[in-house]
């Protein structure tokens, strides 16, 4: 065995440096981590997108007919037909309502799976669906609660709001809608800020298997001082696939009507004219279900992003990814989660760090640095001649060449 240093290859680099994240870094590497796992990401957010609109639309469709049917029963314009409408519409209403949360709540799903896999990617991981599910699966159930409570309570503010300005309305309409701008205006900034502090809570109940009460608290903690980057993210993220729909949804609708013109240019009804326009609307909602399944993806790769830069700025967990890493690539086995080995460690500031000093070099493991030569003294003063002896002084000898000189004799 040699008493050198083996040679070990430089960390495999994953989806981000590891070091707190600059805004333009958690932009683009959200858009780009796709491109890391996109068979599993976009695989299962397609999946679990198609089965809750399928679920969605039939089950609405079925309420719809079986209700809307009881208005055959009974005679038209009577108060037992008004009564059978209303009810319809209200049972109809309330089942889009129910139906649509359920959905949202199991998309949640898919956000947990794609923070889980970008945590692996950050140090260069590539997992498997069953991988990725083994650690969602113990929250699962939390993550749907979550979303479900989330939903119920902004749904209950808008009731109670609405109710209030419906009410209003009837005794002084003009202050009705005067309250009703404000609290619109009002409801901007409020929603936005509460998305920014919420936006973690997700990933924290994931990596930490927290309580909600305590996933709330911890996401509200980790975001502050990041709010600007944050919103910015959200913002943009979200102006980017809405234009995105739009543009890609505008040729789709010509498609549409030109088929309608083509196939049945009379306008009469045929079976060719509605397999066309049927085909043309299945072509656009796989389309839409596409676009959102990336937009799922890319939004829940932000919030994985800046969690980990909130706790990099907060907590050093740049520092334990690099020990993982480093100690993962020389070889060693049965490592711990570097994301839960010291949650909540509270360091010193350390970014930006635009004024502090670059720190000295430091040789990689198993290496070492040539010591510098040590430092020479100062060269001695110089010593004065001896002073010439006392006693008379003598004529100089005169040489054979003393005679002659380079310069002029004076005279």
């Amino acid at each position: 065995m040699t008493a050198y240093p083996s040679w070990t290859p430089a960390p495999r680099p994953g989806i981000i440096p590891l070091q707190p994240l600059t805004f333009g870094t958690i932009l683009g590497r959200s858009f780009s981590a796709l491109r890391h796992n996109p068979k599993v990401l976009l695989g299962f957010a397609m999946i679990v997108q198609t089965l809750a609109y399928l679920v969605v639309t039939i089950a609405i469709s079925g309420i719809a007919f079986a209700s809307f049917s009881r208005l055959d029963t009974v005679p038209a314009g009577t108060d037992e037909w008004d009564a059978v409408l209303t009810g319809s519409i209200t049972l109809t209403a309330l089942s889009g309502l129910v139906l649509g949360l359920l959905a949202g709540a199991v998309g949640v799903l898919v956000q947990a799976v794609v923070i889980s896999d970008v945590l692996h990617a950050a140090v260069a991981e590539k997992m498997t669906l069953r991988m990725l599910w083994r650690r969602v699966r113990p929250v699962a159930w939390r993550l749907i609660g979550y979303t479900i409570l989330l939903s119920l309570a902004i749904g209950v503010v808008v009731i109670v709001v609405g109710g209030l300005i419906a009410v209003l309305a009837v005794a002084v309409p003009a202050a009705a809608v005067v309250l009703g701008i404000l609290v619109i205006l009002a409801a901007i900034p409020i929603s936005l800020w509460l998305a920014v502090k919420l936006l973690l809570v997700p990933a924290v109940i994931i990596v930490e298997h927290t309580s909600l009460g305590a996933a709330l608290s911890r996401s509200w903690r980790l975001s502050r001082g990041r709010f600007w980057v944050i919103l910015g993210i959200l913002v943009l993220v979200s102006l980017v696939f809405g234009v995105i729909a739009q543009v890609v949804s505008i040729p789709f609708s010509f498609l549409a009507s030109a088929l309608s013109v083509v196939i049945a240019p009379t306008g009469e009804e045929s079976t060719a004219a509605i397999i066309g326009i049927i085909a043309t609307l299945g072509l656009t909602q796989i389309v839409t279900l596409l676009i959102q399944s990336v937009a799922v993806i890319v939004q829940s790769t932000a919030a994985g992003l800046v969690y980990i830069d909130c706790r990099m700025r907060h907590e050093g967990l740049d520092l334990d990814l690099l020990e993982y890493v480093d100690r993962r690539d020389a070889g060693a086995a049965d490592l711990p989660d570097p994301y839960v080995v010291h949650i909540g460690r509270a360091i010193a500031p350390r970014w930006p760090a635009a004024s502090a000093q670059p720190a000295p070099f430091a040789p990689p493991p198993g290496y070492t640095i040539t010591p510098p030569p040590p430092a020479q003294a100062p060269p001695a003063a110089p010593v004065p001649p001896p002073a010439p002896a006392d006693g008379p002084s003598s004529a100089p000898r005169t040489g054979p060449d003393d005679d002659q000189t380079t310069w002029a004799t004076p005279r």
